[in-house]
């Protein structure tokens, strides 16, 4: 991708336009990945897209990629929420999920939700830098190289990280299936 600063406004509007188009799901993916709350998701990734908007004719191609760039912002989207949500003591209502279409029974509908809600408890057991690790793997499907760009570290130590909580993840949900 070219220097943003050296495009006209129409075609600034066009590159920006194809990269939303782009890179919006991963993006999603990665910060659901780390807030499991589908709305709240959307409106994270909103922000995103809205700051990247208002600091793309400062994005510089030299200094990282625009998806590099962008991960980032979302990265900091993330943090900034929880920051925000750790001062505030709100106690979340419970939610109500209806069975719209009927493709699932209830009794496999409350499996599943177990299932996410295990996945979700084990996931909350490794540390915040094993959790970003495995957001921006799974849910922004970063390579290591990547990854580690974003989080300054080596491609290997991303790599070994990565099959440790991995493992770990595993090793949790397999107790629970077991006991």
């Amino acid at each position: 991708m070219m220097n943003a600063s050296s495009d006209t406004a129409g075609s600034t509007r066009e590159v920006f336009a194809s990269c939303y188009e782009e890179y919006m799901p991963r993006v999603y993916r990665y910060i659901h990945y780390r807030v499991s709350d589908i709305p709240l998701a959307e409106d994270l990734t909103s922000a995103v897209f809205v700051k990247a908007l208002n600091g793309f004719k400062r994005y510089r191609a030299d200094r990282a990629s625009f998806f590099t760039w962008l991960m980032t912002i979302a990265r900091n989207i993330v943090i900034d929420h929880y920051r925000e949500q750790s001062r505030r003591k709100n106690v979340p209502l419970e939610e109500a999920k209806e069975i719209a279409d009927g493709a699932e029974t209830p009794e496999q509908e409350a499996v599943h939700q177990e299932e996410l809600r295990r996945l979700r408890h084990c996931v909350a057991g490794l540390s915040p830098q094993e959790q970003e690790i495995i957001s921006c793997k799974f849910g922004a499907e970063m390579n290591n190289r990547q990854i580690a760009g974003l989080i300054n570290l080596s491609d290997s130590n991303v790599g070994t990280m990565l099959f440790r909580a991995v493992r770990k993840l595993r090793d949790c949900f397999r107790k629970w299936l077991n006991g």
